[in-house]
């Protein structure tokens, strides 16, 4: 197996897509996300698994089971499992951003470049990981 190795700042501030699945193992997965200005994930609660993410430019908050914290570039936050959540672009660029999904959340290699995109397609991991 090769895994993943590459330059994830590169990568993230390059991303324009909403929603972009770099990586899925068996027990994780990498996704890159850009959120325009005023845009958001969306609550939501993963039962399953927790969720880490990183800023890596831009600005906004994240809230976590109703507790809201300002966040911005080279910032970390990690969403235990059932906690209910969002994260919000409150600037005015992009804010740019990775999260690791542990257990995988969508399907490998997935890429939606709009919210509207991704709240359409309704998809789910499959079970299929990258290698």
């Amino acid at each position: 197996m090769r895994g993943f190795v590459d330059d994830i700042e590169e990568l993230t501030e390059g991303n324009t897509d909403f929603r972009r699945v770099l990586y899925t193992a068996t027990n994780m997965q990498l996704v890159l996300m850009t959120l325009q200005p005023g845009e958001e994930i969306g609550e939501e609660v993963h039962d399953d698994g927790d969720q880490f993410f990183r800023v890596e430019d831009g600005e906004g908050e994240i809230l976590i089971d109703g507790n809201v914290s300002r966040i911005g570039a080279d910032m970390a936050m990690i969403v235990p499992a059932g906690a209910r959540h969002n994260v919000k672009n409150t600037g005015n660029e992009p804010l740019k951003l990775y999260t690791i999904y542990s257990p995988p959340e969508h399907v490998d290699g997935v890429v939606h470049p709009t919210k509207a995109e991704a709240d359409a397609a309704h998809e789910h991991f499959d079970g299929k990981t990258s290698e």
